[in-house]
């Protein structure tokens, strides 16, 4: 990101310094080392702002800590199920600790990639269609008999990904019939249930929404262009196999529509704050959604702070004006 600093975004990111903030990050997560990286730069990124910072991780000395030397409000960077499936919140919600973020309770619902598709289906977008099937029913029923039913009702190629989780650990692209026993074997590492979800061709996008005290808004799409043509774990993490662009390379009509796509997920699912919905633009110019992350990745080379920088904000000013938000809301 440049070292040129965008104006605040409102009048609360100058009133945020001094704030105490604790960063949560790491966890015990798949993900901990990507949250790590998002803690670090979501704290010093704080601390460039004015304010005073604390990494953290998620263990036993956490609530103590808090209790000892309480934060005007905690900042989750915990990827995967730590920082995304809602129980850590309901833990600070009990404790009386504000966050930066969503709900505990639509936390749960979003972690839960085929009730998030649920949800966001009977608002009237679109989604892939899918199947979840729990590990018991593959092997109570046998798994022959089981993906023949789902290939003759999805078809090929499908997309088979644990049912929760994040950074696209073990998700993968099948293309032939005979390729999808093992394709859900590795899914069931990461998980009990797997989502296999009929593939849909076009162009992949992260859509980055953010209230900072108008409601949500979403930012500039970003353009995700992997080598392989599937943005998976690898793809995600091995510098030089996926280009970006920010903001994505994509008609303004239909960029209008991924835009209302993502605020109307934040606002069906009940998030906060902040977001970061991930779809498929297919070639028609139709829209389609394919998961939700409340606790976006904000390294480097994350995609919401590609999306903060391309509508013109700086991320620590962005960071500031959450945290100042949350504070001020506690004290009322």
């Amino acid at each position: 990101m440049s070292d040129s600093v965008a104006a605040p975004v409102s009048g609360s990111a100058a009133g945020a310094r001094h704030l105490r903030t604790v960063v949560l990050a790491g966890g015990l997560a798949f993900e901990r080392e990507v949250s790590l990286s998002s803690g670090t730069r979501v704290a010093e990124e704080l601390v460039r702002v004015g304010l005073d910072a604390e990494l953290r991780d998620a263990d036993a000395d956490l609530l103590p800590g808090l209790a000892a030397a309480p934060a005007d409000a905690v900042f989750i960077a915990l990827h995967g199920a730590t920082g995304e499936d809602g129980a850590l919140r309901a833990v600070l919600d009990l404790a009386g600790v504000p966050y930066v973020g969503s709900p505990a309770a639509a936390c749960r619902v979003a972690w839960d990639k085929p009730a998030a598709k649920s949800v966001v289906r009977s608002s009237g977008l679109s989604t892939p269609d899918w199947v979840a099937l729990p590990h018991s029913t593959f092997r109570e029923l046998g798994a022959g008999a089981v993906l023949d039913l789902i290939v003759a009702r999805l078809g090929l190629p499908l997309m088979v990904k644990p049912a929760s989780g994040g950074s696209a650990l073990g998700a993968q692209k099948v293309s032939r019939v005979e390729d999808l026993p093992a394709a859900m074997v590795s899914c069931f590492a990461y998980g009990d249930t797997v989502l296999v979800e009929r593939f849909v061709d076009g162009v992949e996008v992260a859509l980055a929404v953010v209230d900072l005290g108008e409601g949500p808004e979403a930012l500039p799409a970003v353009e995700i262009a992997p080598e392989s043509g599937v943005f998976d774990y690898t793809a995600r993490y091995t510098p030089g196999l996926t280009e970006y662009h920010a903001p994505a390379r994509l008609d303004a009509g239909v960029a209008d529509r991924a835009a209302a796509l993502a605020v109307r997920v934040h606002e069906a699912l009940g998030l906060a704050d902040l977001s970061r919905t991930d779809a498929i633009v297919s070639p028609d110019g139709e829209v389609h959604f394919l998961e939700v992350n409340v606790s976006p990745g904000l390294t480097e080379t994350s995609m919401f702070p590609m999306a903060v920088e391309a509508a013109g904000y700086a991320l620590g000013d962005v960071l500031a004006d959450l945290i100042a938000r949350r504070a001020r809301s506690a004290r009322r």
